[in-house]
């Protein structure tokens, strides 16, 4: 089993990475092999509208990191998105990533069906639900199961480093990795009937 995990900060390794972090460590010590891809030094370009993805399986251009990334996903049995909360909603390279990625799987439907999906949010104060809805619709919309917690999704810290002063989040991580590990085995058990 497989996690793809994609920070969409424009931040290296900031409070959206801490909790990306935090859930892979739970992941991989069940033996859930994991992958981090972080959008920091990187932009990912609005989706073209071209439709020329259908049939293709991915998006046909290929001059920034998504097609390699969507190959990525596809590959994953679970997938965690993260994001800091930009302007009361998911960052500029998350939202690209998201509607090409979303247009990608309405030409080619099935791309993402039954795998697990789980969002992590940093943010300051305010907009931090409405990040967590962004990302959860992208998974709603493309028949992916949604790992839940005992609360939202989220922490709360501006500077890096300032999520770790949330104990509360850090133990709704915990409980989403938990989560994540129950469900992925539970699939994987099912497959192999």
């Amino acid at each position: 089993m497989k996690v793809l995990a994609i920070n969409g900060s424009a931040r290296k390794n900031g409070n959206t990475d801490i909790l990306i972090n935090r859930i892979l460590e739970k992941l991989n010590d069940a033996g859930i092999e994991s992958e981090s891809v972080q959008f920091a030094d990187n932009i990912v370009a609005p989706c073209k509208a071209c439709f020329a993805c259908g049939g293709e399986e991915n998006c046909i251009h290929q001059r920034d990191i998504f097609h390699d990334l969507f190959e990525k996903m596809k590959g994953a049995d679970g997938i965690i998105l993260g994001s800091p909360v930009y302007s009361a909603n998911v960052s500029a390279n998350m939202q690209a990533f998201l509607e090409r990625a979303a247009v990608v799987c309405d030409m080619n439907p099935g791309l993402l069906t039954h795998k697990v999906g789980a969002c992590v949010v940093s943010g300051r104060r305010g907009g931090a639900l409405n990040t967590v809805d962004t990302m959860n619709h992208f998974f709603l919309n493309h028949e992916m199961f949604i790992v839940g917690s005992t609360y939202w999704n989220m922490a709360y810290g501006q500077m890096p480093g300032d999520v770790l002063k949330d104990q509360e989040a850090l133990s709704n991580m915990d409980n989403l990795a938990e989560n994540m590990i129950w469900l992925l085995k539970k699939i994987k058990q099912e497959e192999q009937k």
